[in-house]
């Protein structure tokens, strides 16, 4: 059974028909300030020297600690002067077409609210602390802003050509749980780990997983898992480079993925640049449902 409880099938009560909701700062609690102090000042412990340079930088950009729960108001005055984005409220996970359309305008669709004191450390569906502290810092990044506004309109055709399973699956294994090669070795810059107090650490230094360079065709075709650690993890040499390779057309990319299998999680091929070439022990073990959201 899926954790997910803030789905809807339609734009519940109080939404607009794109989706978005009043933040309501006013109405936060104090615990629920409290919780995302918590959870901050929990990854500002393990980040540095583990996330990439330029998701730390986003962050002091935005100044997201302060009180508690940011303020969409004031975030979105800095992020926009910056890169022309701005973050808004939505209920919950949002139909695809909705969620394509957002990043196409420069729009990041955010949750609103934030999990409970006792589910610090495992939450399934995104919360605003994931969601904010997560992915927005990397929007005050120019190329990767340009990124994530492509992948919004590549996100509209993949939809009218039935390859978003494949698209999916670079949002995935980019946006989510990325890592970048950077001088001074592998870092951070996936959603899914920098918010994650756990995977923040096994992503980089647990000998299970595969780190391999990222290809893509070859990480459209890779089956990825959405209730544990993962099993490989793309690196990529520049954010310039991903946007690079986002801006081409993907309609070859398509037709040749057509005729192709997918690939399971710990495939190695002989094409694949290794970083690191996993024991796949967490996984072989069962592994646990206990991680950071």
């Amino acid at each position: 059974m899926s954790d997910f409880t803030h789905v809807h099938e339609t734009p519940p009560e109080g939404a607009a028909e794109d989706w978005t909701i009043p933040q309501a700062w006013e109405d936060y609690t104090d615990v629920e300030h409290q919780t995302w102090v918590t959870l901050y000042e929990r990854q500002m412990k393990i980040l540095p020297g583990r996330a990439a340079d330029v998701f730390l930088k986003g962050l002091d950009a935005l100044d997201l600690h302060g009180s508690g729960i940011p303020d969409f108001g004031e975030m979105n005055a800095k992020l926009q002067a910056l890169t022309g984005w701005t973050v808004v409220c939505v209920p919950g996970l949002v139909p695809d077409e909705v969620f394509f359309d957002h990043l196409a305008n420069r729009r990041f669709p955010s949750g609103q609210f934030i999990r409970k004191p006792d589910q610090l450390d495992y939450l399934q569906e995104p919360d605003i602390f994931h969601d904010v502290f997560g992915h927005v810092p990397m929007l005050t990044d120019p190329t990767f802003a340009d990124y994530m506004e492509a992948y919004g309109k590549g996100g509209q055709r993949a939809a009218s050509l039935g390859m978003l399973p494949n698209l999916a699956r670079l949002y995935w294994y980019t946006v989510e749980f990325g890592l970048m090669e950077t001088p001074e070795g592998l870092r951070i810059y996936g959603a899914g780990i920098v918010s994650s107090s756990t995977e923040s650490k096994f992503s980089l230094e647990d000998p299970s997983p595969n780190r391999l360079g990222f290809d893509l065709e070859r990480v459209m075709r890779t089956l990825y898992r959405i209730d544990d650690f993962q099993q490989v993890y793309f690196v990529i040499p520049s954010i310039e480079q991903l946007r690079e390779v986002t801006l081409q057309d993907f309609g070859p990319v398509y037709e040749a993925l057509k005729g192709a299998e997918d690939l399971p999680i710990d495939a190695i091929l002989p094409s694949d640049k290794v970083f690191t070439r996993g024991t796949q022990a967490y996984a072989a073990k069962g592994g646990r449902f206990a991680k950071a959201g």
